[in-house]
């Protein structure tokens, strides 16, 4: 299945629990091979971002590896949460 960036932008991010964690911001990717790394999220306002690692501005970055689903909402599979 093929999604444009421009599709899951602002989707709802949550973990496989059916914890929010925020909703898509970006995408970090490799320009050379266009294989992308991970996913920036904007926290929700609940998270806890200093449990994850973030950007300068704040955003959860998310291994993209660990997204299991796209459909309303995003699932984000994280270890040892």
């Amino acid at each position: 299945m093929r999604k444009f960036f421009t599709e899951l932008r602002g989707k709802t991010v949550m973990t496989n629990e059916g914890d929010i964690l925020g909703y898509i911001d970006n995408f970090v990717m490799e320009t050379s091979t266009g294989n992308i790394h991970h996913v920036l999220v904007m926290p929700h306002n609940e998270v806890d971002a200093r449990l994850f690692q973030t950007d300068g501005d704040g955003r959860l970055i998310l291994p993209f590896k660990s997204m299991r689903a796209v459909r309303d909402v995003v699932v984000m599979e994280l270890a040892g949460r």
